[in-house]
Parts: structure tokens; sequence; C-alpha cells
């Protein structure tokens, strides 16, 4: 899968995760939809931050990405049907990590391509993405980038993942939405 880029929060440097580090570094790999119809995307609308990300989540120990890929489709967004699944991208990050297991963590994103049957079912999301007002939607994917870009420019309860979901939703429009 090619690795589009990798990103470093503003809270962490090259030098933080070199072998010469004394913080603490934790991979966790990520499995990532792209569920497109035409401009519209399905994505996940998180109320707390006021964005749009692509609906995925941490892959299990024993699951592989496609796997990982399906059963996020089906809790976070109530997909069914999960099909056509094409590799797209992969994107890389270092941010903080606020848990007392590590100081770091290294954020591998595996995005993949598919498609869904029919209707959205219902959803199985976890706690906080309900706390967190999460919840699914088709919607055009030029106004998602728009409204990530003014949310990034102007709010102050921005998430840690608006700059990489807006950063795959430019690289998704330019490579397979139509002109």
């Amino acid at each position: 899968m090619q690795l589009l880029t990798t990103a470093f929060h503003p809270d962490v440097s090259a030098d933080d995760v070199s072998a010469d580090s004394q913080l603490t570094l934790i991979v966790r790999h990520t499995a990532r939809g792209i569920v497109i119809r035409g401009e519209n995307i399905l994505l996940l609308y998180t109320k707390r931050y006021d964005d749009y990300s692509l609906p995925g989540g941490g892959i299990d120990d024993g699951e592989n990405e496609v796997a990982a890929l399906t059963r996020e489709l089906q809790e976070e967004t109530g997909a069914h049907g999960v099909h056509n699944v094409k590799p797209f991208a992969r994107y890389d990050e270092y941010r903080p990590w606020y848990k007392p297991d590590a100081d770091i963590i290294h954020m591998i994103s595996h995005c993949y391509v598919c498609d869904v049957d029919g209707e959205l079912g219902e959803t199985a999301l976890e706690s906080y993405e309900v706390s967190n007002g999460m919840a699914p939607l088709w919607i055009n994917i030029h106004e998602a980038i728009a409204h990530n870009e003014t949310v990034i420019a102007g709010s102050d309860k921005k998430g840690l993942s608006i700059e990489r979901e807006t950063f795959l939703l430019k690289v998704i429009v330019e490579r397979l939405v139509a002109v």
C-alpha cells in the first residue's frame, strides 16, 4: 500500500521517535473505509469536534485489515454487504498519547476503497462515540473538505484527527472523484 505521507503533531518531533529517544512509543494500526457514490462520500460527523472523518478504527489482535474495515463500517455506519474492497493508500502519523502506557502513538491508517449494499442500518457505536455526537451520513465530499478547512482555520475545539481526515479527503478527490 502506498504511503501518502508521514505527519508529525506539532508537539512531536522526529527526534522524539528516534531509537535514541527516552520516550515510550506505541504503534496502532487502523483500517479506514472510502465509500463513494458520485461526489457523495460516507463519512462520520462528530458534533463535539464539528468535523467530518472517514469511518474506521483500530485493528484488533488477530484481525486482518479487511476484516477490521468491515467490522468498523458495520459498527460506525450500519453498512452491510461490504464488497469490492481495494487498497487505496496509507497515512502515518505521530502524535502525543494521553494514556499512561506511552508518550507517543504512531498511528498507521490503512485506507481502502469499497462499496456497501443499499441503505445504512443500525450503528453499534461505542459509548464515547455516542457522547461525542458521532453519526454517519452521506455528504458531498467538496462540502466536507470546505467545512473541515473552516474548522481548522478557526475552531478552538478541533480534534487531533482533522488534519489527517482533510488531507485524505483531498487526495480522494484528486484520485477517485470524477471532475
